[in-house]
């Protein structure tokens, strides 16, 4: 690549090519538009690029579940959840902002559906009510 096109790259930040699995929601206004399974393609400190087959729309509000693959204390299993936006769908890759992330330990095995899920809460401060309560009440 010239020097002049890595001048005007706007991917900037180093990617990590990292197949991991991960799981998806991607939410519309009120509700849960599309959800499923994938693998990561590549990852930095800004983005993550993707394989899922879903209902992705630049803008659209994600979230993604991350196998992670370092154990916590060599023993326990770890998931980078990340929020962030659709900024680019191809086929079959897609492209999201990280907003925020968290890293989380194994999920329970039975979690309680009516849980509202406060750290996600907190994350999404700048996001529409009504996306908020609907994307707690999905967590």
């Amino acid at each position: 690549m010239k020097k002049d096109a890595l001048e005007h790259d706007r991917r900037s930040k180093h990617r990590f090519a990292i197949r991991r699995e991960l799981h998806f929601k991607v939410m519309e206004r009120e509700r849960v538009v599309s959800k499923g399974a994938g693998r990561t393609i590549d990852i930095s400190s800004v983005g993550v690029a993707f394989e899922g087959a879903g209902k992705f729309k630049p803008g659209a509000l994600v979230q993604l579940s991350i196998s992670w693959p370092v154990l916590l204390d060599e023993t326990c299993l770890m998931q980078l959840m990340i929020v962030g936006r659709v900024v680019r769908v191809g086929k079959p890759e897609v492209a999201c902002t990280i907003d925020r992330y968290e890293f989380r330990t194994q999920a329970r095995l039975a979690p309680n559906p009516t849980r509202v899920d406060q750290t996600i809460k907190r994350w999404m401060e700048n996001v529409d009510k009504d996306d908020l309560m609907t994307f707690a009440a999905e967590a």
